[in-house]
């Protein structure tokens, strides 16, 4: 008796990423799952089917785990203004931007922008709250930096905030100041945006919702199956991840999802008290099942291009400045150690190597303590390891997740301004990780740069700059290992591996369709590559 399927994908290049299958014909699914895969002989007069695809030569790979994003923050940045370059080339640009916007919104109600980068003005420089005055006195102006640690306001959004030229900075972040003491406008690090961001103008709960949908759909139009929302909680407290709920549990929203949740919403209603367990079992009844609890999410510095990444040995351009952790270490020892017995996994974001060095000195400790095996331990971005700090990490078996696309991005600023020649070379060194038997990942942290999970497999794989240099020779790693880095490690790190990440009977029947396969392509054209459709559990997701 022929055997029947839900769906049969067929005649293309079917890569597997198992290494015991390499090669398949076809796939069929049942019930979302894949459930027969033909190695030689497919015969259409076999089985029978209630739906076929047809790859007409295409490839087909699992589909992409996106380990490390703020897919909320970027819903809501699609109601903001635009505020990045090339497109602002020059402050006064920029400030005609910001003035345009006014012309949009009554008077007093907040203008939000997004994108900024002062270094990617002609100026070299931020632009000023008095300059922002002039174009826009009645009202209160929000200019989120692309690193997202940074902000430039207006008087008015100062005045609504409440703060005042006398304010003190608080832990972890500081206020821009002219010579003569006043603010300038410049917010650096969470704790002091914060006390703007609360007092912003907030979208309707079904604007968010819709928003947050059409974000899902983007991120599917890239291949992404499963993503990590990597800070919920970080500008909104417990009300983020009620927007998620609200989101995920609407039917149009097709994603599957992880939360890493703020290590301070864990300690708060309804959270404080429960397990890791517990909190992943309240997620996964909350959004019928399709969330997952990711980790407890820490911070440790900043931003490297807002010099507010901690680093060992200084700026390039200013060798005295060395940024700033965040938490004394001692209090984030404390911190770790408290999230680890609960039974949380610690995603830490450490960019500058003397945070990455705090980070593996708490997760140490805390380990040491408290040992417990697979804890999936990770630090995030991990910019400017050192050889030494990777050494530890494989010691202790803990994880990265490294934000490639900086090389791009940043590299020539990052040589040039931030890090100079040497250490550039190192940024992001993904060669010396997998060298390390390291457990990684890499990742876009959409929105600082736009989600695309091919784009960042490029940037690995060429590791070349906006102006067309190669950062890094020796960091390369090849097309095969950047696309499981994206996949098969994307469900390691996940602990998901034997649901996910590779083409196989009994997993999940998540997938993307291109159009070319990254593994036999000229390497400067992967990026070019287009997605085709993208399958959840045996569904097309992409409208034809």
């Amino acid at each position: 008796m022929n055997m029947t399927y839900d769906l049969i994908i067929y005649n293309g290049e079917i890569i597997t990423l198992e290494d015991e299958l390499p090669h398949i014909k076809a796939l069929g699914i049942e019930d979302g799952t894949i459930t027969k895969v033909w190695t030689d002989v497919f015969d259409f007069e076999e089985v029978t089917s209630k739906k076929w695809y047809n790859l007409e030569g295409k490839t087909l790979i699992p589909g992409f785990i996106d380990t490390h994003n703020h897919i909320l923050m970027y819903a809501k940045m699609k109601s903001q203004v635009y505020c990045g370059s090339p497109a602002n080339k020059n402050v006064q640009e920029l400030l005609d931007t910001i003035e345009n916007e006014t012309k949009n919104q009554n008077s007093n109600q907040w203008i939000i922008g997004f994108g900024y980068d002062d270094t990617m003005l002609k100026e070299q420089r931020h632009i000023t709250r008095e300059e922002i005055d002039k174009i826009a006195p009645d009202h209160p102006v929000f200019i989120r930096h692309i690193s997202g640690h940074l902000a430039v306001v207006n008087s008015k959004a100062l005045e609504v905030s409440g703060i005042s030229d006398d304010i003190e900075d608080p832990s972890g972040g500081h206020f821009g100041r002219h010579s003569n003491g006043k603010l300038d406008g410049v917010l650096f690090e969470l704790p002091v945006l914060e006390m703007v961001m609360r007092h912003l103008d907030q979208l309707t709960k079904d604007e968010l919702t819709r928003l947050m949908i059409e974000a899902s759909r983007d991120y599917i139009k890239q291949g992404i199956t499963t993503n990590t929302d990597a800070a919920v909680g970080l500008d909104g407290g417990y009300s983020e991840y009620e927007e998620h709920i609200r989101a995920i549990t609407h039917p149009d929203f097709k994603l599957k999802m992880r939360y890493m949740v703020m290590d301070d919403v864990l300690n708060e209603k309804p959270f404080d008290g429960m397990s890791a367990d517990e909190v992943d079992s309240y997620i996964s009844f909350q959004s019928n099942g399709q969330a997952r609890l990711d980790s407890a999410k820490f911070f440790q510095d900043g931003s490297i291009q807002g010099y507010t990444g901690a680093l060992r040995d200084g700026y390039y351009l200013e060798s005295e400045h060395n940024g700033a952790l965040i938490h004394e270490q001692e209090t984030l020892n404390e911190m770790f150690q408290n999230a680890h017995d609960r039974g949380f996994r610690i995603a830490c974001h450490g960019n500058g190597d003397l945070a990455i060095d705090s980070i593996i000195q708490a997760l140490i400790k805390a380990i040491e303590k408290f040992t417990r095996e697979g804890h999936l331990h990770r630090i995030e971005h991990l910019q400017t390891a050192r050889e030494e700090d990777l050494k530890r990490m494989a010691e202790y078996d803990i994880a990265a997740s490294l934000f490639i696309n900086h090389v791009y991005y940043w590299g020539d600023r990052h040589r040039d301004i931030f890090l100079g020649p040497k250490r550039a070379e190192k940024l992001d060194p993904l060669n010396s990780v997998r060298e390390h038997d390291l457990l990684y990942t890499i990742h876009s942290d959409n929105p600082i740069t736009a989600i695309s999970p091919l784009f960042s497999i490029w940037a690995a794989v060429n590791r070349v700059t906006r102006d067309g240099h190669v950062l890094g020779e020796a960091e390369k790693i090849d097309a095969l290992e950047a696309l499981k880095s994206m996949t098969l490690y994307g469900a390691r790190l996940n602990d998901t591996e034997e649901t996910n990440g590779s083409i196989q009977v009994g997993k999940e029947a998540d997938f993307a369709v291109l159009d070319e396969n990254p593994l036999t392509i000229d390497p400067m054209k992967i990026k070019d590559i287009q997605i085709e459709q993208t399958f959840i559990d045996g569904e097309p997701c992409i409208k034809q």
